[in-house]
């Protein structure tokens, strides 16, 4: 390559065409920047050590220029309620922006790169005979506005307001601090990033924002408004902008970016061009110049510039991907923070330090141990408990049922009953599973009819013959563990009479099909499964009278809990759904129709269940397509299940219709428990790829659910309870008395391994 061009000269296209000069010393390296050199937004930029590593060995000068201007602080201080929470161990640095980019333009000079300031590029015509063309023109990016139909930006404008400020006042740790007014909450996140000066972002949301009338205030105004809020912390200094030569307000929204392409023909986006991070985890630079490593990296190894970009893209969007998770979930907290203010201060502070998911329970003892220490006994001491422990380990109650533990055996389908009857193979499952260590067993959905089944070897209970196989399961857990066991109750509708699942799954019998019904006539599969008949009043009299059957059935068999199961698209499920359930009557149509026939089961079944026995119910919080059930109609549903006795809800998502687009990730949907538990008080269990018992501590720790769901680790593991608390050096954990020998060895070599650092 001959000529590369970098439009924007921000530390992504800065450090880009200085790797690009080092690689290619005989190519011209241009830099093409619209505002003035020492002009920027933001004032100082974080990096970790991880990061920095990756700098030295790109460059090695840049990385010491960068590393002699560093400002170093190790603790996070959070103000909230009045209090004062302190956490160590966190490790970061700090750069002023400015000084970053003079370092990073001085590089390049002494490299000769090709430096053009107060140029903006209006089109790329007049760089027709570049090779490259990388577009690091930021967050608005004109480039990439200038081929949407090629990049396709996904731009979704965030619910909070942020101003960007600098100050004198010496911050001596990472610092949050939160405050209330009349209209709502303000925060601040204010670090120091040089010996003279401090980053001030103060942060609220939209309605907040324009409530106090912010959106008619000048920079001055604003300004002097945060100051008054936040004397406290500034101790007398005043608050600066560096904003005063953009047009428009200083109050920006951060706009999540994603790009499903990156590059188009030889032009390519880096940093936040191609994504964005937001900035409470700080990551925004670190990934637009880590982005330009593994852009030169690639582009510099091949002559086939379509696949090095395609390389490029390839490689930085797992880490991006990562990272905009993280930030996401940190996101929605300051988003909501409303959500989070009811929690006792010191959770509130935990819940801060653990908001993105990154962080969790092992790794800040790792950072801080005093301070997990002492959350440990505090938590503990929430819940009558006098010896600190693991929080996966705290007892729960729910009306009159105690857990000894917050883990939980979800609901499994193991497709072997006959004729609806559990046998050897569930007794020997269940049972196992009990003696496994885990507060709450679930059974599979069992369901209420022989019609309602999903699959022929689906459980069922509308008759003795297999009440008396449950009962035979339920004594065993009773006599033989302090676990308690939960009944799941459903019916299949439209997403019945299918294959088992290690079969094909979700796809009709080869032979021998049974009659399906729905609210509407729609077929899971359009051509491939069977058309469900549209429920008539009767109908839903007849579903109504077996799960009162079912429940009694239930009751006689000695469960200690029941769940229904209005998720995934069965019957229940699909009356919440506007996708499934398109009826005009008074069952369809507004939330409050939709769910009026689960919440009349709901009451029915709540009747017949004694008073003194919990109740859940399973929910599918998002269909995770676009027409489904929304945020508000979720809330809705759950306000009026909860008016009508629901003591907890058993929070998944999805499977609604086969053309979901969920998102994973690691405790997927635990997002959606935390919402529900703190947006309307009830208990919650979360659900969704929670397979670590770090994941289950920090879950429960920061308040986001009261009970954690372990699938398919306990599938692998039947014992995994005990292991984990073996692991964790928990020792008061339940074992059966036929296997403490076995848990005196385990907790040796538990032991051992830790001590050596093999924890695997």
């Amino acid at each position: 390559m001959k000529r590369i061009v970098c439009l924007g000269g921000g530390p992504a296209g800065l450090y880009g065409a200085i790797l690009l000069r080092k690689a290619l010393p005989s190519a011209r390296i241009e830099v093409y920047e619209r505002n003035r050199p020492d002009d920027t937004f933001g004032w100082g930029v974080v990096f970790s050590d991880q990061t920095m590593g990756n700098f030295r060995t790109a460059d090695p000068q840049t990385h010491s220029a960068i590393l002699a201007s560093f400002h170093h602080w190790d603790d996070i201080d959070i103000h909230f309620g009045g209090q004062r929470f302190l956490s160590g161990g966190h490790g970061f640095c700090g750069i002023s922006r400015k000084r970053l980019l003079g370092l990073l333009q001085e590089r390049a000079r002494e490299l000769g790169v090709h430096q053009v300031f107060q140029h903006p590029v209006e089109d790329e015509s007049s760089f027709q005979d570049a090779d490259l063309i990388i577009a690091a023109d930021g967050v608005n990016s004109q480039t990439r506005s200038r081929h949407l139909s090629a990049f396709q930006p996904d731009i979704d404008v965030r619910k909070c307001r942020f101003i960007w400020l600098g100050t004198t006042q010496k911050f001596s740790a990472f610092t949050f601090a939160f405050e209330q007014t009349e209209h709502g909450w303000f925060q601040i996140h204010a670090y120091q990033f040089s010996e003279q000066l401090s980053t001030v972002i103060v942060e609220t949301r939209e309605e907040t924002w324009a409530a106090h009338g912010l959106d008619k205030f000048n920079t001055e105004q604003s300004i002097g408004f945060c100051e008054r809020l936040f004397g406290r912390y500034l101790d007398g200094h005043k608050l600066q902008s560096n904003a005063n030569h953009l047009r428009g307000s200083a109050w920006l929204n951060f706009n999540h970016v994603a790009c499903k392409h990156w590059h188009h023909g030889k032009t390519v986006l880096i940093g936040d061009a191609a994504h964005t991070a937001h900035f409470s985890i700080g990551s925004g630079t670190k990934l637009a110049m880590e982005d330009a490593i593994s852009l030169v990296r690639h582009a510099t190894a091949t002559a086939d510039l379509d696949a090095a970009l395609g390389a490029y893209q390839n490689e930085r969007h797992i880490e991006v991907l990562k990272l905009q998770s993280a930030a996401r979930n940190r996101m929605h907290w300051f988003e909501n923070v409303a959500r989070y203010v009811h929690l006792p201060p010191a959770q509130f502070a935990y819940s801060l330090l653990t908001g993105s998911q990154r962080i969790g329970h092992e790794n800040l003892k790792l950072r801080d141990p005093r301070f997990v220490d002492s959350y440990e006994r505090w938590l503990a001491a929430q819940d009558g408990v006098q010896d600190p422990r693991p929080p996966m380990f705290l007892p729960f109650k729910l009306r009159d049922m105690e857990l000894v533990n917050r883990v939980v055996v979800s609901p499994m389908a193991q497709y072997c009953a006959v004729g609806g009857v559990p046998g050897d193979w569930h007794l020997v499952h269940y049972g196992h599973r009990a003696l496994g260590g885990a507060g709450l067993v679930y059974t599979e959905m069992t369901c209420i009819s022989p019609e309602g089944r999903i699959t022929p070897g689906c459980t069922g209970l509308w008759n003795e013959t297999q009440r008396d196989a449950w009962r035979r399961i339920v004594d065993f857990v009773h006599r033989n563990s302090p676990t308690k066991i939960c009944l799941q109750l459903g019916h299949s509708g439209r997403k019945g009479s299918t294959q088992v699942g290690w079969e094909k799954m979700d796809h009709p019998l080869a032979c021998g099909n049974w009659p399906l019904f729905a609210p509407s006539p729609l077929p899971y599969y359009e051509g491939i499964s069977q058309p469900p008949l549209e429920m008539t009043r009767a109908d839903m009299d007849k579903v109504c009278d077996g799960f009162v059957r079912a429940t009694r059935l239930g009751l006689h068999a000695g469960f200690d809990m029941i769940e229904l199961h209005m998720a995934h698209g069965y019957l229940l499920a699909s009356f919440l759904s506007p996708l499934t359930n398109q009826r005009s009557d008074t069952y369809g149509g507004s939330v409050h129709n939709r769910l009026r026939f689960p919440l009349e089961i709901l009451q029915t079944v709540r009747k017949e269940w004694p008073m003194e026995k919990p109740l859940s119910v399973r929910i599918s919080a998002t269909d995770w397509a676009v027409g489904g059930l929304t945020n508000e109609d979720l809330l809705t549903v759950v306000r009026a299940f909860k008016s009508v006795g629901l003591d907890l809800v058993d929070v998944s998502t999805g499977q609604t219709v086969p053309d979901q687009k969920p998102v994973y990730g690691r405790m997927w949907q635990t997002p959606f428990a935390d919402e529900i538990r703190n947006e309307l008080g009830i208990a919650t269990l979360a659900v969704g790829n929670i397979f670590e018992a770090d994941h289950v501590n920090s879950i429960i720790a920061a308040g986001r659910a009261d009970l954690c769901a372990v699938a398919r680790p306990h599938l692998a593991n039947p014992a995994w309870t005990l292991e984990a608390a073996a692991k964790q050096g928990y020792q008061q954990q339940w074992w059966p008395n036929q296997y403490l020998s076995g848990k005196s060895q385990l907790e040796r070599n538990m032991q051992r391994a830790a001590q050596s650092g093999n924890t695997g």
